[in-house]
């Protein structure tokens, strides 16, 4: 599959993904790419982070690839229940937070202090890093596994943001048209 052929919806986490993030980078280069705009990025509250997300891939024109980061990967996944069957066509999930991260965050209860168990109905990819210090490795194996995921080691990456030096990263980028071209 091609770029051109899906709708890639961006999907960052708290706080957004300013200029300097890999995602705002792929958003300008990728031109069927956009990105879903939360209500409030500062202060996620669960049920209307899913209804947007929800919203933009039911209404999306063309099958979906979902390119989501962070507290992004967790609307992701409370969403793929309420998709339209087949819409996606794949979802590659960079960095999701553990349970544990999201207790531990200073923010009131947002609702994703819980992961869904459940195998995703699409093909998806967790990219995590060794040295994450909002998921542990051996967590985001966990998750993969219960997702149905193929996960995808990215060494001692950080948070895998601007701030732990990832604002091009064209591994990231070289790893994601992998996984497009196999959808």
């Amino acid at each position: 599959m091609r770029s051109s052929d899906v709708d890639i919806l961006i999907l960052p986490g708290l706080h957004n993904s300013g200029e300097g993030h890999w995602q705002a980078r792929w958003e300008q280069k990728l031109s069927s790419a956009r990105r879903v705009e939360q209500a409030d990025w500062s202060r996620p509250d669960k049920e209307s982070w899913v209804a947007t997300v929800r919203d933009a891939v039911n209404n999306a024109q063309k099958p979906v690839v979902l390119v989501a980061h962070s507290l992004g990967v967790l609307a992701a996944v409370h969403a793929a229940p309420h998709f339209h069957p087949g819409k996606v066509a794949g979802a590659f999930l960079v960095a999701p937070p553990s349970e544990d991260a999201m207790r531990g965050l200073d923010l009131p209860e947002t609702g994703f202090e819980t992961h869904p168990r459940a195998p995703l109905p699409f093909p998806s990819l967790v990219v995590a890093s060794r040295n994450d210090p909002f998921g542990e490795y051996a967590a985001n194996e966990d998750i993969a596994a219960a997702w149905g995921a193929t996960i995808l080691d990215a060494g001692e990456a950080g948070h895998i943001n601007a701030d732990s030096g990832h604002g091009p990263w064209p591994e990231g980028l070289m790893s994601f048209a992998a996984f497009l071209v196999k959808l």
